[in-house]
């Protein structure tokens, strides 16, 4: 793949993964009832397993904590966009590649369930599943694009550490 073809894909794969995560910033952060619906129901279902306030407004998986996090990851994603520097860009990937799999598991594994439940009383028909798993899909396809560029600024990826690996 070219470098221009890569430099947009990561591009549009950064502005959707900022835009998912940005825009729920106004519900984690205000509040809001479907955000508490959604961690009161991962706080009780932690309280089950001896975790009690795992979850709550004060936990340390608060919505204000993964909201931070998801504010951080857009951050350095929009960042690395705009100065053209990969490392921001990963950075910002895998931190949303973390938070985000912390959400599939959630969505899978506890009573939260796939569809949500709506202030209205109505279902979501799994449209923040969805979303999760696209923005999943796309952390882990910009990390994947920029593969060779991060492994660079690793020490494993130096030209020295290569010749050190292919000497053993």
């Amino acid at each position: 793949m070219s470098e221009r073809k890569r430099r947009f894909l990561t591009g549009a794969l950064s502005l959707y993964i900022a835009f998912v995560f940005i825009q729920s910033l106004f519900f984690k952060f205000t509040d809001s009832p479907e955000t508490r619906h959604i961690f009161g129901t991962l706080d009780a279902w932690a309280a089950g397993w001896g975790f009690p306030g795992l979850f709550a407004p004060t936990g340390p998986f608060s919505q204000y904590v993964v909201g931070t996090g998801e504010l951080v990851a857009s951050l350095l994603l929009l960042a690395g966009l705009l100065t053209g520097r990969v490392a921001l860009q990963g950075a910002g990937a895998a931190l949303a590649l973390g938070v985000i799999s912390g959400a599939i598991f959630f969505h899978l594994f506890t009573p939260l369930g796939i569809q949500v439940l709506n202030t209205d009383g109505s279902l979501d028909g799994g449209e923040l599943f969805a979303l999760a798993c696209g923005v999943w899909i796309a952390s882990a396809g910009i990390l994947v694009l920029r593969r060779s560029a991060l492994m660079a600024l690793t020490p494993l990826g130096s030209p020295r550490s290569r010749a050190r690996v292919g000497r053993s």
